[in-house]
């Protein structure tokens, strides 16, 4: 087929996000568009081929047969375009390593440990790359990636760092100003065996906001764990990302949910405590992501081993040196 035979390329990259998200507006919020502009380019292109790519549901779309050949030869092409990109950026970078997580991560676990990581590989040059929306390493221009969510990553190779861990956490001075909780309140022991996740209804919560589903545990997810109902709330506060989160937490605040590695530090130095020391654990967690058709590399392997045995060193751990 001719170029002037295809699409505008414009409207595949639209067709290929909404595609990937099934949703229209999932697909707005990544291009930075509105909706409306999203399902006029859909239109158009089907329009264009005369049949449709997507059935609309009641909460967002599904690929026709037709839709899933198009978006499987879609995606086959930008992961070639992005492979040669990526071919073309390592030349011109020769020794920058890409590596792309969230906020959360990098402040709470990778930026402490970089200097370490500098003694042990001083020719390794490491650019660290932050986002907190889902990291495609199809797409984005990264050599590696340690991201949450569950297992799978098409096109992906997907390693374990930390399971999803979470305990709900607050200032020593939030939590000594608050019954049933002061019984432990800079004792660096357990909460007084009084509290209950219940009691936590009553406080200001810190929420992290998220595009679309979170694809972490949210509080309305926390006290849908423990049995009960989520706070109307009132007092509450949204952040758009995790480090502000705990920074709210430090300042007394609220209450954050804190997940392990990323608040451990702050917990061992007595900067944050648990109020409940119930924590709670999913099925999700942290990985160490690689697309399965990159080329070899040597740094990025040297990289990918020390993470791997920097989260076996604080898995090993345990919890016994935190203080909650």
């Amino acid at each position: 087929m001719g170029k002037d035979r295809l699409p505008p390329l414009r409207t595949l990259l639209f067709f290929e996000a909404a595609g990937r998200l099934l949703s229209f507006s999932a697909a707005a919020r990544e291009l930075a568009c509105t909706q409306s502009a999203v399902s006029h380019q859909i239109g158009w292109l089907e329009a264009d081929l005369g049949t449709a790519l997507f059935r609309r549901l009641h909460r967002g779309v599904a690929l026709t047969p037709d839709g899933v050949r198009l978006y499987e030869a879609t995606r086959e092409a930008l992961d070639g375009i992005g492979d040669a990109v990526t071919g073309i950026r390592d030349r011109q970078r020769p020794g920058v390593l890409n590596v792309a997580t969230d906020f959360g991560f990098a402040a709470g676990w990778l930026l402490p440990r970089l200097g370490a990581l500098r003694q042990l590989l001083p020719e390794l040059d490491v650019r660290i790359v932050t986002m907190q929306n889902a990291i495609d390493l199809r797409r984005e221009a990264v050599d590696i990636a340690i991201t949450f969510g569950h297992s799978h990553w098409p096109g992906c190779e997907a390693e374990l760092l930390f399971p999803e861990r979470v305990l709900p956490v607050c200032s020593p001075a939030f939590r000594a100003g608050r019954a049933p909780f002061a019984a432990g309140a800079g004792t660096g022991a357990a909460t007084g065996d009084s509290a209950v996740p219940a009691d936590l209804a009553s406080l200001p919560l810190l929420h992290l906001e998220s595009v679309g589903p979170a694809a972490w545990l949210s509080w309305g997810d926390w006290f849908t764990l423990h049995g009960l109902a989520m706070p109307a709330g009132g007092q509450d506060l949204t952040f758009n990302n995790y480090p502000l989160v705990l920074q709210a937490a430090l300042m007394g605040q609220g209450v954050a949910l804190g997940w392990s590695p990323l608040v451990d530090e702050l917990m061992r130095d007595g900067h944050l405590v648990a109020l409940l020391d119930r924590p709670v654990q999913t099925e999700r967690g942290y990985f160490l992501v690689v697309a399965s058709r990159r080329q070899p590399d040597e740094r990025r392997d040297r990289f990918r081993r020390w993470v791997v045995e920097e989260s076996r060193r604080d898995s090993g751990r345990g919890t016994g040196d935190r203080d909650v």
